[in-house]
């Protein structure tokens, strides 16, 4: 009996220091995930037609480095429409840089708007060690609003455009930052549990072992947040500010119902456009001019600009 009660134990042991191990390492993938080089990043979107090397040699832009409240430099390039009181800021999605960002350049010029693109922190070429899925990125995106402030003014009308993790940023931003005056929000994740549970289901056919739990208490003693601090669908709830949810009907790595329900539990000043045919961050690229028609209309509705 002492011995079979030994052997219970000692088996006990190894599994809860297997999902240590295991969970662990869960935690560093996710903090510190594969980014691509800023350069690689840059010749995939121009061997992919996402964006015109002649073109961006063409748009007056300044590289800029702005101070991140955690000690590091935000890189970043800023498009200025000249005479413009209105301005977007640019955030693209995890593992990306800011050239993931630059296809929806010109479309925001044309409206005239100036335009702000930046990486991420632990992203191209700016500074930072890990990634939050939004946490500390919602800082530095205040940062760059502050910046931009002090370039175009206080009076300055600013809103936000965010893909993928770009979005959940955005998202979890307006909560901390009433000036925002509009946010879009492109294939953004409801709930980071949820999504995380979602492809461990999905992917690994791992439903009832407590993998994200234990994951997020290491994160949170690792880094200082946990995954239930990354709800972005508890934020939206809580905020007036204008959002236009978009989303590819395809896509299945964030899934599409997540921006459905997002867009259910925003009180006011909504919308939502689910675009056919396109996977995960190709709901411009699929669509583009029904996407700018959608854009200009909730742009007008919240008299952003006018229907000239």
């Amino acid at each position: 009996m002492i011995f079979i009660t030994v052997i219970i134990l000692f088996s006990f042991v190894l599994l809860m220091m297997f999902l240590f191990i295991l969970c662990y390492y869960l935690s560093k993938k996710i903090t510190r995930p594969n980014t691509h080089k800023y350069e690689e990043t840059y010749q995939w979107e121009i061997e992919s037609g996402r964006i015109s090397e002649e073109q961006l040699n063409r748009l007056e832009k300044e590289e800029v480095f702005i101070d991140s409240p955690y000690g590091y430099k935000i890189h970043g390039l800023f498009f200025q429409n000249r005479n413009s009181k209105r301005a977007i800021i640019l955030c693209h999605g995890i593992t990306w840089s800011l050239y993931g960002s630059l296809k929806y350049v010109e479309m925001f010029l044309n409206k005239g708007f100036s335009v702000l693109v930046y990486d991420h922190r632990n992203h191209g070429l700016s500074g930072g060690k890990d990634t939050s899925f939004g946490y500390f990125e919602k800082f530095d995106l205040k940062a760059c609003t502050d910046w931009v402030f002090k370039q175009l003014g206080n009076d300055s009308v600013i809103g936000l455009l965010g893909e993928s993790m770009g979005a959940g940023t955005v998202l979890q931003n307006i909560a901390i930052d009433s000036r925002i005056k509009f946010c879009i929000a492109d294939c953004g994740y409801s709930d980071i549990i949820t999504l995380f549970k979602y492809h461990l289901a999905k992917d690994y056919k791992i439903k009832r072992l407590p993998l994200i739990e234990i994951t997020s208490i290491i994160t949170k003693l690792r880094t200082g947040w946990s995954f239930k601090d990354i709800s972005p669908i508890q934020c939206i709830s809580k905020v007036d500010t204008p959002i236009l949810f978009t989303h590819g009907g395809e896509d299945d790595f964030v899934p599409t119902w997540m921006s459905e329900e997002m867009h259910k539990a925003k009180r006011n000043f909504k919308d939502l456009y689910i675009a056919p045919k396109a996977a995960h961050v190709e709901t411009y690229w699929r669509n583009a001019e029904e996407y700018e028609k959608r854009v200009d209309k909730f742009l007008i509705e919240n008299n952003i600009i006018t229907n000239d």
